[in-house]
């Protein structure tokens, strides 16, 4: 009895070993129109493992490539799509550059920063809302990575630094939300509603 781990291995296994058989008596054939018209044949196959990818662009060219892949590259026919090249599979996409960011307040990220100078040119009547909801974001961010509480005052001069001076308030010009209501929302969304924090009637 042979055992598939004594055969060889499959360069393709979604296609199984009976297609790969196909393909290797396909390279013994020696005259070449019949031995295209064999690869035809499987590639027809091929085709039919996989019905549902039919109507994929290029699914036939995809085919060929496989039947080429198959075959080690070593498989004469005459390939529809020109013939492929062991070469052009080994080549590797161009690495993207890792964006590199130099911020200074890495709690804040870098949407924060662009929301305090948007707000700070912004001219409308709601300019004060405006900063107030976007000073209240920034004192939330301020927790959710330092879970000791946030004196004001930072979150003032950090709006006041990050505006380039533009945006002057104090406790007494801007009121932020407690802490503790930014609290009470990390742990209900912690809990999902059924913890301990939460009291049903």
């Amino acid at each position: 009895m042979e055992y598939y781990t004594a055969k060889n291995k499959l360069i393709l296994p979604e296609y199984g070993r009976n297609i790969q058989q196909m393909v290797e008596y396909a390279m013994t054939i020696e005259d070449r129109a019949e031995r295209t018209r064999c690869v035809k044949t499987i590639i027809n196959i091929m085709g039919n493992l996989f019905p549902h990818l039919r109507d994929v662009n290029d699914f036939k060219h995809k085919l060929w490539d496989h039947l080429a892949m198959m075959s080690d590259y070593q498989l004469d026919v005459d390939y529809p799509y020109g013939t492929p090249k062991k070469e052009d599979t080994t080549i590797h996409p161009v690495p993207l550059a890792y964006p590199e960011y130099n911020l200074t307040n890495r709690h804040y990220g870098r949407t924060l920063p662009k929301l305090v100078k948007a707000a700070a040119a912004y001219e409308g009547e709601d300019k004060q809302v405006l900063v107030a909801m976007v000073a209240n974001q920034m004192k939330k961010s301020y927790l959710a990575w330092n879970k000791d509480n946030v004196d004001d005052k930072k979150i003032y001069d950090d709006l006041r630094l990050l505006s380039d001076g533009k945006l002057d308030y104090n406790e007494e010009t801007l009121r932020l939300r407690d802490a503790r209501d930014f609290q009470f929302n990390f742990k209900a969304k912690t809990n999902n509603g059924k913890g301990k924090n939460f009291k049903r009637k």
